[in-house]
């Protein structure tokens, strides 16, 4: 498995941590702000099909429409993701 630099997130104390050391979950709300994000072969220049995925993160795959990229991102495991991709193609798509 390949390693993240995640040196440059932002992270942020969970609210549920406490000050006592214990409890201290960090979350970070742009981590894919730093993914190096590439356009699907499919996607055309007249703004159709626009389907962007992000590679990189281990044992994720980040998805997301290129057009608005800010609505969202959908997050697949790498398995799950495989599955996808191998039933669109056995479909012919």
């Amino acid at each position: 498995m390949r390693a993240i630099d995640l040196s440059n997130i932002s992270w942020h104390k969970s609210s549920y941590s406490n000050t006592d050391g214990g409890e201290c979950l960090e979350v970070s709300d742009d981590l894919l702000t730093t993914a190096s994000w590439h356009r699907s072969s499919y996607s055309n220049s007249d703004g159709g099909q626009c389907l962007e995925v992000a590679a990189g993160i281990p044992s994720l795959v980040p998805v997301r429409d290129s057009k608005v990229p800010a609505q969202g991102t959908l997050l697949f495991t790498a398995s799950s993701w495989s599955v996808f991709v191998a039933a669109v193609k056995a479909d012919g798509v």
